[in-house]
């Protein structure tokens, strides 16, 4: 491994100075600044941005923990907050919590001891009275993302859940529909979604709709387990009119079966999904979805830390629009 030792051996000039270069400080002259350029270029150093965070007090690094890295939506963010972060020389690290307060836990507790900056957390998690007292003792600054509902941390950014589960009720029962079921997985682990669901069932229900929840707890929420729930709605012979999935994969999947089956939608059954996801893969048949803005919350989030840095105190909570995008399943 290259050391600071070494460019300093290269470029005849002290670790000092070495260092005030990389760091950008000190009033050191032009000629020294491309000695010492050219000679970690030359051996290929690579700083020890922690080490330097440490003696400097101060972190280039921002944590972020989401439930997975392959689900769409995140992606979607971190691609967003990183082109924000990147032109600040802000890092980011990213882990996985599986929606698993366990998991979560040891992560916060890794991510904290790298001493970042900030921590962006995804909400939406029944979170251990451990992770709670981490969040809160350790003094790292805090925003929470997609879970707009239950504001934490210095900065909640994020949709409604609820909204987006009032949204979907409304569109059905615009179109008259009576009967309809909601199909969904691990919503027991996911806040956000069952708050989306209950929203759902509790205004179709206060307007007299029939409705019918098929959820496991043990399946992947991808199109697979769409195929799955919808197979087994239809050899229960329960009849619907209409279907509000967890999110857009499910949909599609669900979409699959019930088109083998020979149902027409929209014309027999309507069917809607959540995140909009799914608009990218359209040829055809296009999804009707309620659409977050996974570019814009990322956005957000990166200005909130920037304006953090810069000494402002971001807004407390900022609510991300949930909206209607209609397609020709319903």
């Amino acid at each position: 491994m290259v050391t600071l030792e070494d460019v300093a051996k290269l470029a005849n000039v002290s670790t000092m100075t070495v260092s005030k270069v990389l760091r950008g400080t000190g009033a050191i002259s032009k000629q020294t600044r491309t000695r010492v350029f050219e000679a970690a270029d030359k051996l290929g150093y690579v700083p020890n941005r922690l080490a330097g965070s440490l003696s400097a007090r101060k972190s280039m690094l921002v944590a972020v923990l989401i439930p997975s890295i392959a689900d769409t939506v995140y992606a979607e963010i971190i691609s967003s907050l990183h082109s924000l972060l990147d032109q600040a020389s802000l890092s980011i690290f990213i882990a996985e919590s599986l929606m698993d307060p366990e998991v979560e836990e040891r992560q916060i507790q890794e991510l904290l001891s790298l001493r970042p900056a900030f921590l962006v957390r995804s909400g939406g998690i029944a979170s251990t009275q451990r992770t709670k007292m981490l969040l809160q003792r350790f003094g790292v600054p805090h925003i929470q993302i997609w879970d707009g509902d239950d504001p934490q941390g210095q900065a909640t950014v994020g949709p409604s859940h609820i909204e987006a589960g009032k949204i979907a009720a409304s569109h059905f029962l615009e179109l008259g529909l009576r009967k309809v079921a909601y199909i969904g997985a691990e919503t027991h682990k996911d806040i956000c979604a069952s708050r989306r669901m209950e929203s759902f069932i509790g205004d179709m229900t206060a307007a007299g709709a029939e409705t019918r929840v098929l959820t496991e707890p043990d399946l992947p929420r991808q199109a697979e387990s769409g195929e799955l729930l919808t197979h087994r709605l239809l050899e229960d012979g329960l009849q619907v009119d209409g279907i509000f999935y967890l999110n857009d994969a499910m949909a599609i999947g669900g979409l699959r079966v019930l088109l083998k089956a020979g149902l027409r939608v929209p014309e027999d059954v309507r069917v809607m999904g959540f995140n909009g996801t799914s608009r990218e893969q359209t040829i055809n048949t296009r999804l009707t979805t309620i659409s977050t803005n996974g570019h814009a919350l990322g956005q957000t989030v990166a200005k909130a830390i920037l304006e953090n840095i810069g000494g402002q105190l971001p807004p407390s909570r900022t609510l991300c629009p949930v909206t209607l995008d209609l397609g020709n399943t319903t």
